[in-house]
């Protein structure tokens, strides 16, 4: 893979202009990057950016393509990139361009340590046979949860990816699946009434 030059090197920059960086894994390098291009391109297009990929490093810069682009965009890329960089595929990690949608990462080594057997056994509490566990909490909280290195990563709004970070935090101490898939339940639940409720009350002719 050819190395792309740093910023500097060629194109504009602007005095004062936000600049983000972020680091990807190599082996991520060219899933950010895509066939011919086209997933750096997509993410530039839809957030007005430009970003900029040392192959060498991992390490990614970005920055606002003119003077007029909101400085939220150009964090909205690089939570894209993030997302990326923690092993969700391009099109999962674009849904953090939509407005309400974050990103919350669990790092499992503050939890369990470094050592091997241990984020092992963890990770594949997370995950379930064949995926199954990882994919009800999916289904369960409506969010998107990938388990990368030893690293656990969520997308989705923010009431939501909360309740999926407290189930992964859950089984990570050891509580049984069937305990984590009620705590969900209620939890999503009453998250449901309470925007149920919200809304009514917005709605509520005066």
């Amino acid at each position: 893979m050819q190395r792309s030059p740093l910023p500097g090197a060629a194109g504009r920059s602007y005095p004062g202009a936000l600049r983000l960086y972020a680091r990807l894994p190599l082996d991520r390098i060219g899933v950010l990057i895509g066939e011919k291009g086209r997933v750096k391109t997509e993410i530039m297009k839809r957030t007005r950016t430009k970003i900029t990929v040392d192959s060498t490093t991992g390490m990614v810069i970005i920055e606002p393509e003119s003077p007029d682009v909101p400085p939220y965009m150009v964090m909205k890329a690089q939570e894209v990139v993030r997302a990326i960089a923690y092993g969700f595929p391009p099109e999962k990690a674009m849904k953090l361009l939509d407005e309400d949608n974050v990103l919350i990462v669990i790092d499992l080594k503050q939890y369990v340590g470094d050592a091997p057997n241990h984020l092992q056994r963890i990770k594949g509490r997370i995950i379930g046979e064949k995926g199954k566990a990882r994919k009800t909490l999916e289904e369960m909280t409506g969010t998107y949860i990938t388990v990368y290195r030893h690293y656990v990563a969520i997308i989705g709004d923010y009431e939501s990816a909360s309740i999926a970070k407290q189930a992964v935090e859950m089984l990570i101490q050891g509580r049984q699946h069937s305990t984590v898939y009620r705590y969900v339940e209620r939890a999503m639940f009453d998250l449901k009434r309470s925007r149920m409720t919200q809304l009514w009350r917005t709605e509520r002719p005066y």
